[in-house]
């Protein structure tokens, strides 16, 4: 079956950097666009980033553009976001999602559990 794992948050300070990745299996991973999304405490889920198959295509919200990377090794089924200049509000649950696009990371079925990233000093 379909499983994502996420990894690397934790606690950073304002201004500092974090690398978050995610391990796709049970499916073709080089074959499907991939994004990341993320929710905030109280809050609904938004959509942060997607790459396409290859690698290519990236795009961003407007919230994290010039400061998140979002990169892919499809020989090794996993999906990154480099995180860098944090701010208090990007403090939240980052997802991995299968599929490329806002409305496409929000409505799939696909996402992994989740890992915690909080911003503060």
């Amino acid at each position: 079956q379909v499983q994502l794992v996420e990894s690397g948050g934790g606690l950073v300070q304002p201004g500092g950097s974090l690398r978050v990745s995610c391990v796709a299996s049970g499916f073709t991973f080089s074959t499907y666009g991939m994004s990341w999304v993320r929710q905030a405490p109280g809050k609904g889920l938004e959509w942060v980033s997607s790459i396409s198959t290859n690698g290519r295509v990236r795009t961003y919200a407007d919230s994290v553009t010039g400061r998140f990377t979002i990169s892919r090794d499809n020989a090794k089924n996993t999906l990154y976001l480099q995180m860098n200049n944090l701010k208090s509000e990007d403090t939240a649950l980052y997802l991995c999602a299968r599929g490329y696009g806002r409305e496409a990371a929000i409505a799939t079925n696909y996402r992994g559990q989740g890992t915690q990233v909080t911003v503060s000093s």
